[in-house]
């Protein structure tokens, strides 16, 4: 039991990036794009980092390269910012689930797609609002 709960804390460490492990080039590319940037707490996410902060009451994560190239934005958004297509999905395939979160994802490419998470899954929709995937679909 004590070597799970090693193992545990271990895998969990393993997922955050301390302040000073983050390279220069990309701690200096955050601060370049978003000077405002509070709270910065980082990830490694697939080799990259991820920076999740917040500027005002509006939440980011931005997914840099390790030499400090910005491979996606996240943005949080308000729920009746989604495209109206995307809330006519949600309402009539996901009928009586509230939206408790929304995105605006732009990747490197400027590529925009959108994010809302509903109860025990999060639905992505392209920039007009048409359905695209699932993703993370649990049975809660």
């Amino acid at each position: 039991m004590i070597l799970a709960a090693v193992l545990f804390t271990f895998h969990s460490y393993a997922q955050k990036e301390q302040d000073k492990d983050v390279p220069a080039s990309v701690k200096a590319a955050l601060q370049s794009k978003y000077a405002e940037a509070t709270a910065v707490e980082w990830e490694k996410e697939d080799g990259n980092l991820e920076a999740e902060f917040k500027i005002g009451k509006t939440e980011y994560s931005v997914v840099f390269d390790n030499a400090g190239k910005i491979l996606d934005t996240e943005v949080e958004i308000e729920k009746d910012a989604l495209p109206a297509a995307a809330k006519e999905y949600i309402s009539k395939n996901h009928a009586g689930q509230k939206i408790k979160e929304a995105a605006k994802i732009t990747d490197h490419k400027g590529v925009v797609t959108y994010e809302a998470e509903i109860k025990g899954s999060d639905l992505m929709f392209d920039e007009n609002g048409n359905f695209l995937k699932e993703l993370g679909k649990e049975n809660d």
